[in-house]
C-alpha cells in the first residue's frame, strides 16, 4: 500500500441497537483518527452512526447511495454518491474499500461480507457474523475484533498488507 488515504468501508444493520450504534459511532470516530476514509451506503443505522462518529473526529466520510437522489443521504456525508441501482450497491461499497469493516448486521450486511471477501478484500468483524465451513470448521477469514479501536487497529494493519486493487483477482467463487 502505498502513502494514499486508506479507504475503510464500513457496513451494517439499516435499523441497529443503541448497542451496536454506539460501537458503529466509535469506529467512525477511530477511522478518523487513524486518517482514513469512510466509505458507507449513506444511509441511516450503521452506515449514519459511523459517519457520525468520524465527523465529530474530524474525519472524511463517502456514502454509495441506492436510490437516485443526494438529499437521501444521511446528515454526516461528505461526498453522497448516488448510483440508482439499488442494493447492487453493496458491491461498490465493498470495492471501494482497501478493508471492511462490518458491525453488526442482516441479510444485507451478509451479502457485503461475501462480496469482500469474493474479492478478496480483508473483513474485520464486530459483533457481526460467524461463518461454518460444511466441514464443521470455523471461517477464519473474518478477522475478529472485540473494540471499535481494535477493529481499526485491525483494518489499517490488513489494508497496508492488502493487494493493490489492480492486482486482486476476479470474484472467486
Amino acid at each position: 500500500m502505498n502513502a494514499k488515504k486508506v479507504f475503510i468501508a464500513v457496513v451494517g444493520e439499516s435499523q441497529t441497537s443503541a448497542e451496536i450504534g454506539k460501537l458503529a459511532e466509535e469506529v467512525g470516530a477511530e477511522i478518523a483518527k487513524a486518517g482514513a476514509v469512510l466509505v458507507c451506503g449513506g444511509l441511516k443505522g450503521v452506515m449514519e452512526h459511523a459517519s457520525k462518529g468520524a465527523k465529530s473526529a474530524g474525519g472524511t466520510t463517502i456514502g454509495i447511495l441506492p436510490g437516485s437522489k443526494r438529499e437521501d443521504a444521511n446528515p454526516y456525508i461528505d461526498y453522497p454518491i448516488i448510483t440508482g441501482i439499488g442494493y447492487a450497491r453493496n458491491k461498490l461499497v465493498i470495492k471501494t474499500g482497501h478493508v471492511v469493516i462490518a458491525v453488526g448486521g442482516y441479510y444485507g450486511t451478509l451479502s457485503e461480507i461475501a462480496f469482500a471477501l469474493g474479492y478478496e478484500i480483508p473483513v474485520v468483524g464486530l459483533k457481526t457474523w460467524q461463518f461454518i465451513h460444511h466441514n464443521g470448521q470455523m471461517d477464519t477469514k473474518v478477522h475478529r475484533a472485540s473494540t471499535p479501536k481494535e477493529a481499526v487497529e485491525v483494518a489499517m494493519k490488513l489494508a497496508r498488507e492488502a493487494k493493490p486493487p489492480e492486482e486482486t483477482r476476479e470474484y472467486k467463487t
